[in-house]
């Protein structure tokens, strides 16, 4: 008789303490289902409680399939129901999961001593199985990440879930304001990823941008851009930098061709940043031999364009000006603001 065992919980959010258990659990039994019980009500009441954001059950279920998807003996079920704070019918819970299942249960797995008289009484054929009660393996609970958040307990964020609480900050504004150089240094500084600007890496591959690109660039640069945020993003550490984003690339289809594209400006509405800083162009003009805009009267234009571009696309956003260590310490403070850290002196 093969042996069928079921882990659940809400997983909210899923750690290491709950990769420990499933790694466990799918060792000692042939079959093992995850349950992911799940309540919107209830959910979003326990995570008000300690202001933790609330994470919506699929996302929840994705993170639980990315992280089982080559455990060939370990199935994901997701069961919801319409229970609200401290109303969970076990016994109603006990019956959808063995209907989900659908074999019997012959181990039932958790990490809490206080479910084993419960679990005799739901689970009469089955065994419990405690896997690591005293979290003496894994220091670590969803309620302590919850109410610590999540920066104080990042080691045991699982790499699936970790990107889920990245914190995105863009960096904006026209030539030769500081922003290239500003993210690659924060970057550095908070130990993390950051992503170039895509439209300059095009610029230099087609030998320059003035006169020679195409309507048809500028589409590739803002999808392309994208592509490079996600792959940072999955491999960031708390937090990532960003050089520019999808209406700075609106603002040069307009400076070099004169013409505003809608997919540009969808990309623009949709995407969403934690902190946007926009570096003002009160430092010196450099000609890197890709801008041509070096002239007071241009500059200050295109960024009083670039402004209203902004605006229009309901994009906040924090101005930095001064030099450019100065532009260093008021971003590190935004950031440092922003992750719930410190500011500098």
């Amino acid at each position: 008789m093969k042996t069928v065992g079921f882990f659940g919980g809400k997983f909210l959010p899923l750690h290491q303490g709950h990769v420990l258990a499933i790694i466990e659990a799918s060792s000692t039994v042939d079959e093992l289902y995850i349950i992911l019980s799940r309540s919107e009500e209830r959910d979003r009441i326990t995570c008000e409680k300690t202001h933790f954001p609330y994470i919506t059950g699929r996302v929840r279920l994705r993170w639980l399939h990315q992280l089982t998807k080559d455990m060939e003996n370990v199935h994901v079920l997701s069961i919801e129901d319409d229970g609200g704070e401290d109303e969970y019918d076990w016994e109603l819970g006990a019956k959808k999961i063995k209907q989900a299942i659908g074999k019997p249960i012959t181990h039932v797995f958790s990490s809490e001593k206080d479910y084993d008289l419960i679990f005799q009484q739901l689970y009469k054929n089955s065994t419990h199985v405690l896997i690591d009660p005293d979290r003496i393996m894994m220091p670590v609970s969803a309620t302590k990440i919850r109410t610590e958040g999540v920066y104080a307990n990042w080691d045991f964020i699982p790499k699936v879930v970790q990107p889920f609480f990245v914190k995105k900050i863009v960096i904006i504004g026209t030539e030769s304001c500081g922003k290239s150089t500003l993210t690659r240094n924060l970057a550095t500084i908070y130990n993390t990823t950051f992503v170039e600007e895509y439209g300059r890496t095009l610029c230099e591959e087609i030998g320059g941008c003035d006169e020679i690109i195409l309507e048809e660039d500028f589409p590739l640069i803002a999808y392309g851009h994208k592509m490079k945020e996600h792959q940072a993003q999955s491999a960031a550490n708390k937090v990532m930098f960003i050089d520019t984003e999808a209406t700075v690339t609106q603002f040069y289809s307009e400076l070099y061709l004169d013409r505003q594209q809608n997919v540009i400006d969808e990309i623009a509405k949709t995407q969403q940043y934690d902190l946007c800083l926009y570096l003002e162009p009160d430092v010196k003009w450099v000609n890197d031999g890709l801008r041509v805009h070096g002239e007071p009267a241009i500059r200050s234009e295109n960024d009083q364009r670039l402004k209203e571009l902004l605006k229009q696309n309901g994009t906040p956003y924090q101005i930095i000006t001064g030099t450019y260590q100065e532009k260093m310490k008021k971003a590190m403070n935004a950031v440092n603001r922003l992750l719930g850290f410190s500011p500098l002196e």
